[in-house]
């Protein structure tokens, strides 16, 4: 199994009322910083075989926090907004083209940038290809972007992407993908704080190999 940790950059002075896009320049802002050190605080403990991050500011900036080695993947950049780059939300909320990110997103391609689509197919390339790199018994970090987690997410709940808005990814949050051989396990989406000792390697005398199949009942955790 390999081990897939996303984690959400932390807040910029931008976040929440501008989209941000690929502005550049968008660093932490003191709050981020000290989300950034939170969350690498709490994954201190997880021997990370990498550590990647999308190539915005905020997110290399997030990733540094952990102390450890970053690759950039530009795979795992923001999503290409074009002419909506910049511009404040409630504004944005009055285009056309907002019912349809909202309802529809796998038609939705940003006039002068990308479509969700793409920005989903890259995403999920730039995972898929990572997992091969680092093997099955990898656990990795991935530093990245609100929609581009959630489309990652979608995959592998096996959701359409148009249905990847119900998914919420809050700023430093993680969330965390097993990957078997069969299909993808969702172990965490958003979340925000608690300990982290279920994403430690097993003993090796407790190691076995992952298995495929779900819980059928549940299970008992972890």
């Amino acid at each position: 199994m390999t081990t897939l940790v996303l984690v959400r950059h932390g807040l910029t002075a931008m976040t929440g009322p501008v989209l941000a896009g690929w502005t550049p320049g968008v660093s932490l802002n003191d709050r981020g910083r000290e989300q950034a050190t939170a969350v690498a605080a709490r994954l201190a403990p997880v021997p990370f075989a990498a550590v990647l991050s999308s190539p915005l500011e905020r997110c290399t900036e997030t990733a540094a926090a952990l102390g450890r080695e970053v690759t950039v993947e530009d795979r795992l950049g923001e999503c290409r907004y074009g002419d909506w780059t910049g511009k404040e939300l409630k504004v944005l909320a009055k285009d056309p083209l907002w019912k349809v990110v909202q309802a529809h997103p796998s038609a939705a391609t940003f006039p002068g940038g990308e479509s969700l689509r793409a920005v989903s197919a890259r995403a999920v390339d730039a995972v898929r290809d990572w997992n091969a790199r680092l093997g099955p018994d990898a656990t990795y970090a991935a530093f990245s972007h609100g929609d581009v987690i959630k489309a990652i997410v979608a995959d592998a709940m096996g959701m359409h992407l148009d249905l990847f808005q119900r998914i919420t990814v809050d700023p430093c949050s993680v969330t965390v993908i097993r990957y078997t051989e069969l299909r993808p396990f969702v172990l965490r989406v958003n979340d925000t704080g608690g300990g982290v000792d279920d994403l430690l390697p097993p003993k090796k005398k407790s190691r076995r190999r992952a298995s495929s199949d779900a819980a059928v009942g549940g299970g008992a955790g972890a």
